[in-house]
């Protein structure tokens, strides 16, 4: 079914296709079913609130799949997640708030309206003017509704990913270091601000100095173009591996933690970090 870009406001139902014909509406009509009187028990007394942690669940495992590079899950994540669009969409509709219809052909409207330089007249020399391009229209767009170009980012966004994406928002607009070196210079300082302010013992100080360090890290990373949110995990991750091999190799030995010595659990620690050990390293 081609999309037309609507006002989302006045958007009236297309002609729908039967079901066997268009798998995406076969889930549709799924999902207004499990929701209709005699469907699903469990689906019928469920809210927007009451679906939000599987709605986070789901995101997850799509990107669980990303990182295992996995095309099967992924495919199968992916269902599970545009599955969570459509229920929430069917219980908007219930209350003629929206439909499913309308999610698409708003998001279509704003893909063509946010993309000049395809659609339109517009032009942009490479992905990085895109960008820019975007946070000008959406800024102009938002205007009257938000009262700055950052109050568009989720608030329970986890720290790392918000931080990064408040940065990279900024930069967007041309609040930026022109070079990594500003970066690594506001690291220099930030660890020094840092260090004094452990030498006074003063926790809130030293809290906030942290929290700097750790900010400045963030925009290093978006330098680099690498996800912080990924770099911190994957390191919990080997840091799991590491331990978990450290705890294997103690109970051989009929030995805990506490009966061991920093010097033997350091050793352990590097034989831990050897490929031949533990794979991924």
């Amino acid at each position: 079914m081609p999309l037309k870009a609507k006002k989302t406001t006045n958007t009236k139902r297309p002609n729908r296709k039967q079901p066997q014909d268009s798998p995406f509406y076969e889930l549709v009509d799924i999902f207004a079913r499990l929701r209709a009187p005699g469907g699903c028990p469990w689906d019928r007394v469920q809210t927007p609130k009451t679906l939000k942690p599987y709605l986070i669940e789901e995101t997850y495992e799509v990107l669980e799949a990303i990182d295992e590079n996995d095309p099967v899950k992924m495919k199968e994540e992916l269902g599970d997640l545009l599955g969570q669009i459509i229920f929430h969409s069917q219980m908007a509709a219930e209350k003629k708030l929206f439909d499913i219809d309308q999610v698409v052909l708003g998001h279509a409207e704003k893909m063509r309206r946010r993309h000049p330089h395809v659609f339109a007249q517009g032009r942009a020399r490479d992905a990085k003017e895109v960008l820019m391009n975007w946070e000008e229209l959406k800024y102009k767009e938002k205007k009257g509704v938000r009262r700055s170009a950052l109050d568009g980012i989720p608030r329970r966004l986890p720290a790392l990913l918000k931080a990064h994406r408040i940065q990279d928002k900024a930069a967007r607009l041309g609040f930026d270091w022109e070079h990594i070196d500003g970066a690594f210079a506001k690291l220099e300082e930030e660890l020094g601000e840092f260090s004094r302010a452990y030498s006074k013992g003063n926790k809130r100080e030293i809290q906030d100095e942290l929290g700097d360090i750790l900010f400045t890290l963030v925009n290093l990373s978006r330098f680099l173009k690498i996800d912080p949110e990924d770099a911190l995990r994957l390191t919990s991750e080997k840091f799991t591996r590491r331990f978990k091999y450290i705890e294997q190799q103690l109970a051989k030995a009929g030995k805990t933690f506490k009966q061991s010595s920093l010097e033997e659990l350091e050793a352990l620690w590097q034989q831990a970090k050897k490929p031949r050990r533990i794979k991924g390293n």
